[in-house]
């Protein structure tokens, strides 16, 4: 009988290909966990490059540091296994960037998982990062004196259109679930558009109620994929767009908003810019949510991220009965930041009639509890914006989580993390 063909090449085979499965990544730390430091204090980087979680040497980086001092640094060096160190150091209240990629012997980006909302792909590593001094001592630009006036001035305009829905009920994944197409009647050109669910057989005054915002862009706005058992639930898009079209009707509308909010313009005037049509359609949803017969009249949440969490904070400000409000880095918060000097991120040019939708103007009207995430490497949404929004909430019930090494749309593996609250600072560990 013939011998059996031995599986010891094979197994060795298997062992050497998981030994070199592990994913590259690039990982930066601070010297300290929670990276808050003094004016002109040393600042140092650790950059690591990753296979798995095993540090490995020999490998280039170059990495770019700029600031809310307007510095621009650049440099290169080969990373050893603990780690290539960059230090600097901020002179007044600001934040710092670094930003920083791998490279082979023969100069090549190293790859590896990149991914961010939910993709899985891979690309070129990198870490974007950065660390803060005396956020606290940020100063915003001035608000507009007759901020009030103008925002009293809108909301009777509002008023004057009655609170009405047309509501068309769709197939639910969830029987005990009602879902709605909703159209809702609002001040200017376009309606409150989006998706109403409401808990099959709910009692008047029984739920609370959420109004969620969307993200910036334009694509079909889908039923949610989860429908809340226990509220009244709203998601809306930024559009008044309207629902359940073809895609050749979307195709045209992304045409048609190409670029909005960034149209200077329109952003000239306070009634004409795009930010306008939104912050009415977000006051008629949480309007509209309250004049259900199912709200318990006690428990209102205004929620979103990015330009959703835009959205959310002026939700909140505009709106004395939002009780909660969730917010993952809202966009467009400092729009007079450019003038001081900090870091641009993505935002439209300055123009003092956008100062009327800063959300750090708003905050200050905050009544009702807010919870924020803010990004260290997030230059679409800027961290410094983010935390001039916390300080300018007016109350205690405030919290940040605050996340290194993470953007707008990729959070680093075991990122360095903590929560800051007027109780202090807590939570402070890598995520797990």
């Amino acid at each position: 009988m013939p011998n059996k063909p031995s599986l010891l090449p094979f197994c060795l085979l298997l062992m050497c290909s998981a030994a070199y499965s592990a994913e590259l990544s690039l990982r930066g730390t601070t010297d300290k966990d929670v990276a808050i430091y003094k004016p002109g204090e040393k600042i140092e980087f650790t950059l690591r490059v990753l296979d798995g979680e095993t540090p490995i040497a020999g490998k280039k980086l170059k990495w770019t540091r700029t600031g809310d001092d307007g510095r621009t640094e650049q440099g290169e060096g080969i990373a050893p296994a603990d780690g290539l160190k960059v230090t600097t150091a901020l002179d007044k209240p600001g934040f710092v960037r670094l930003l920083a990629y791998g490279f082979d012997e023969d100069g090549k980006n190293l790859q590896g998982f990149v991914g961010g909302w939910g993709a899985n792909k891979n690309g070129n590593i990198f870490f974007d990062g950065g660390a803060c001094v005396e956020p606290e001592h940020l100063q915003a630009a001035a608000e507009p004196n007759d901020f009030d006036a103008f925002w009293t001035a809108t909301k009777s305009k509002l008023d004057t259109v009655p609170v009405k829905a047309d509501l068309k009920e769709i197939a639910s994944s969830n029987p005990k679930v009602k879902l709605y197409a909703a159209t809702i009647d609002c001040l200017g050109p376009k309606p409150v558009t989006g998706y109403l669910t409401i808990p099959v057989n709910a009692k008047d005054k029984s739920l609370p109620a959420i109004v969620q915002f969307q993200g910036y862009g334009i694509s079909k706005h889908n039923p949610p994929g989860w429908l809340n058992e226990g509220a009244i639930f709203l998601e809306i898009n930024a559009h008044g767009m309207e629902l359940g079209k073809d895609d050749d009707y979307y195709k045209q509308l992304q045409k048609d908003l190409a670029n909005y909010c960034f149209k200077n313009n329109e952003n000239s005037d306070r009634e004409k810019t795009y930010y306008y049509g939104m912050a009415l359609r977000v006051m008629r949803a949480l309007q509209y949510v309250k004049s259900r017969p199912e709200w318990n009249g006690k428990e209102l949440q205004s929620n979103g991220g990015s330009q959703g969490g835009l959205q959310g904070l002026w939700g909140a400000g505009l709106d004395s009965d939002v009780t909660s409000s969730d917010i993952w880095s809202p966009w467009s918060c400092d729009f007079g930041g450019i003038t001081l000097g900090r870091l641009r991120g993505w935002r439209p040019d300055f123009n003092e009639a956008l100062n009327y939708y800063d959300p750090v103007f708003l905050a200050k009207r905050i009544k009702g509890r807010v919870h924020l995430i803010a990004n260290y490497g997030d230059y679409t949404c800027a961290p410094s914006g983010v935390w001039l929004v916390y300080d300018s909430i007016p109350h205690d019930n405030k919290s940040m989580l605050v996340k290194q090494g993470c953007t707008h749309g990729y959070e680093m593996k075991h990122c360095m993390q903590y929560t800051i609250s007027p109780a202090g600072i807590t939570d402070v560990g890598a995520k797990k």
